[in-house]
């Protein structure tokens, strides 16, 4: 479970995040909504260790990791899945894949062949593209690619920034499915989506964010039951 409570980062004298707390339970898609400028990305970094908060707390599994470095915030079981991908474009897929598992031990090597090769499995077009640079990926080969990178490092709980961003919808689709099976698989994903109407379909609970603030929480049921919600996030037709 993570745990977030009173949360405030600031980019200079701007406060991006004004003292948010919410709770991601284990097991289930969390899924944060918001507008452009409301947050989500600083909050999935600030929880990755990438940016370090003023204040507050952040709890995984009952361990603090407030202010902890990405690195060893990675330790404890959380990986980004960061927005816009961000693959190593001149490595290749493999080295990909391997950079994920960098913090594990040099005694873990075995293992780390054993999972590039579920990763091969899970994603099929990775092991036809193994030796491929990443760069040279279509935008949906290179998001699978970012989150069987991510999955290398083990996680207990994914953190997903904008997966479906800039894809075409029948990749889009995709991708759904896979956060869908990762979640059957038991992995706790903390999502940020803008496809409120996908989300609607695979995730347990949601948040909106308004510049830095929680607006709303509530489960799919009553997401759909808001008018306000509906027409931001459902299309103005929603009825």
């Amino acid at each position: 479970m993570l745990e977030i409570k009173n949360l405030v980062t600031s980019y200079g004298l701007i406060k991006a995040l004004k003292g948010i707390s919410l709770t991601a339970k284990s097991g289930e898609i969390t899924c944060i909504l918001g507008p452009n400028g409301a947050g989500k990305t600083t909050l999935m970094f600030t929880v990755a260790g990438i940016l370090k908060p003023d204040q507050g707390t952040i709890e995984h599994n009952g361990e603090n990791i407030t202010g902890l470095s990405a690195p060893n915030i990675l330790k404890t079981g959380l990986a980004l899945v960061p927005e816009n991908r961000l693959v190593f474009p001149t490595m290749t897929v493999r080295d990909n894949l391997d950079a994920g598992a960098f913090l594990r031990p040099s005694s873990d090597k075995k293992s780390v062949e054993e999972d590039i090769e579920k990763m091969f499995t899970q994603f099929p077009v990775l092991k036809q593209r193994s030796s491929q640079t990443a760069g040279t990926l279509s935008g949906g080969e290179q998001q699978m690619l970012a989150i069987a990178r991510a999955l290398m490092s083990r996680p207990k709980l994914l953190l997903m920034d904008e997966p479906s961003v800039g894809l075409a919808p029948k990749i889009v689709d995709e991708i759904f499915e896979i956060i869908q099976n990762l979640k059957d698989q038991d992995l706790s994903i903390l999502l940020v989506e803008q496809n409120a109407a996908k989300a609607l379909k695979i995730a347990d609970h949601f948040y909106l964010l308004d510049q830095g603030n929680v607006a709303f929480s509530g489960s799919p049921a009553e997401v759909e039951s808001d008018d306000i919600l509906k027409k931001a996030y459902l299309g103005s037709d929603a009825a």
